[in-house]
């Protein structure tokens, strides 16, 4: 299949870029550039361009574009561009779909933890209601603009996703190198997780799934805390995990995105993407610290 993807230069997309040519398909790239090959071609969410013609092309389209929530602290401009890069681009794509006479099979987007808030203890299933907060609000946005495509739309909720090259975890690994970190406030909230590859080969299983319709939770099947995550990137980085980094210095440091989304608890569950037949290559925490760390 030829697939369209949007935000393919950042760390989920470069690794999808790669699962989808492992899997047989020939990946198309949105870029804002002046393109560089004959698979890439320039649009422009904010002026509203996108090639014209380019859906009745490709017979799938993946929209990862969305500036990154792990630069913190959110300033009030950073949080208009948290904003406007998710729905501009979701709005455009959607548009382009549903002007096209013959559209690609599936248009699988964007989303995000954030849709439950703050979940608590509770384990969140992709029928679990949505939550309250502002990233709440936003991934409801997001969901709702993308739900508007006329073709079969997939929504990937992402998690924390573990690749040496993140920068969130490029951060935590300094923190406990340095620091002797043990956790981000009590350590008690649960972090929602996964590795890279498996996001990406999560989101090639569910182009090719032709019954996979609706919201997705893209996370590993071993829940996990933020003190457990922490402790097993300490293990395989020989370091031990001492300090507790309270919740007031969180807040301090990071601001809003304190609570948005360091403090905050999403115990997801992974059984809808599972009972897809979707296999894991990392399923337990201590093979993804290893994958992270290596």
């Amino acid at each position: 299949m030829k697939v369209l993807v949007s935000g393919s230069s950042g760390l989920i997309g470069t690794e999808l870029l790669k699962q989808l040519k492992a899997a047989g398909h020939q990946p198309i790239r949105l870029v804002r550039r002046t393109p560089k090959s004959d698979n890439e071609f320039q649009w422009s969410p904010q002026k509203g361009k996108i090639p014209e013609g380019i859906m009745e092309e490709v017979d799938a389209v993946v929209n990862l574009n969305g500036a990154t929530t792990s630069r913190i602290p959110w300033t009030p401009g950073y949080v208009k561009k948290l904003i406007s890069s998710r729905l501009l681009s979701t709005r455009l794509l959607v548009e382009a779909i549903n002007a096209a006479k013959t559209p690609p099979k599936v248009f699988v987007s964007g989303s995000a933890e954030g849709y439950y808030g703050n979940g608590g203890d509770k384990v969140l299933t992709e029928e679990s209601p949505l939550g309250k907060g502002f990233m709440a609000e936003l991934t409801n946005d997001w969901e709702q603009a993308a739900k508007k495509a006329n073709i079969r739309t997939v929504l990937i909720r992402t998690t924390l996703a573990m690749s040496k090259n993140a920068i969130a975890l490029k951060l935590i690994k300094l923190m406990i190198s340095l620091l002797f970190v043990k956790s981000l406030g009590n350590g008690k909230q649960w972090w929602a997780w996964i590795t890279v590859e498996d996001h990406a080969r999560a989101i090639v299983h569910l182009i090719e799934n032709p019954n996979a319709q609706g919201p997705y939770n893209l996370v590993a099947p071993e829940p996990a805390t933020c003190e457990q995550i922490f402790s097993a990137l300490g293990k395989e980085l020989k370091r031990p995990n001492l300090i507790r980094i309270p919740a007031w210095a969180m807040r301090l440091t990071a601001g809003s995105a304190a609570d948005q989304i360091l403090l905050t608890s999403h115990r997801m569950s992974a059984e809808k993407l599972l009972a897809t037949g979707f296999e894991f290559n990392h399923p337990t925490l201590s093979q993804a610290a290893s994958y992270t760390v290596r």
